[in-house]
């Protein structure tokens, strides 16, 4: 069975971009934007796994099954995140105590 064939150049460009938004990543890491500084980085985040699964994962030229099970990992994963903020959430803050700041 011979399988979609992509280009030496899509795989060149996906790694261009990737390490393109790496870059970016640092440099709003390093710029003060506030409450947006975290939604920002999380979004170049994804898009970068976005790319990673598709391309170099092959789930884009795959069949709807692994669409299917791709999706559903992702699901399970959020369903996973909402478990931990769920916790993190009722937890009682103890006056007085803080973390160990390594320095």
């Amino acid at each position: 069975m011979v399988g979609h064939l992509t280009p030496l150049r899509t795989y060149f460009a996906i790694f261009g971009s990737l390490l393109g938004l790496t870059a970016l990543t640092t440099w709003v890491a390093f710029q003060d934007l506030g409450a947006w500084n975290t939604p920002i980085a999380l979004s170049i985040a994804v898009f970068k796994a976005l790319l990673v699964v598709l391309f170099f994962m092959h789930v884009k030229y795959s069949s709807r099954l692994i669409w299917v099970f791709a999706i559903a990992g992702t699901y399970w994963l959020l369903i996973l995140f909402a478990f931990m903020m769920g916790d993190y959430v009722t937890r009682l803050h103890v006056q007085g105590w803080a973390p160990a700041i390594a320095g």
